[in-house]
């Protein structure tokens, strides 16, 4: 295997890895954006009030998202089986 191939082989896993992985950051983000912006309008500064909403939506958000995950990463195997095939 040379340099190149492995190089193509990490690019494609880490673009695997950020789809599967950005609507649950988008997630966390939004989430913990609002909430942020309620905290500043009622001036409510509980350090402990962001951690549930997001834990729970970036939840709710990997179960809806895992058939794509899924999807994903059998594409990724199904390309790295093919690479060591060829060899």
């Amino acid at each position: 295997m040379d340099p190149s191939t492995t190089i193509d082989f990490a690019r494609s896993a880490i673009l695997v890895l950020l789809e599967i992985i950005a609507p649950a950051m988008v997630t966390a983000l939004v989430v913990g954006l609002g909430i942020g912006l309620l905290q500043a309008v009622t001036q409510i500064q509980e350090q402990t009030l962001v951690f549930v909403p997001k834990i729970v939506a970036t939840f709710v958000v990997l179960l809806i998202c895992l058939p794509f995950a899924g999807a994903a990463l059998n594409g990724l195997m199904v390309d790295i089986a093919g690479r060591i095939a060829q060899y």
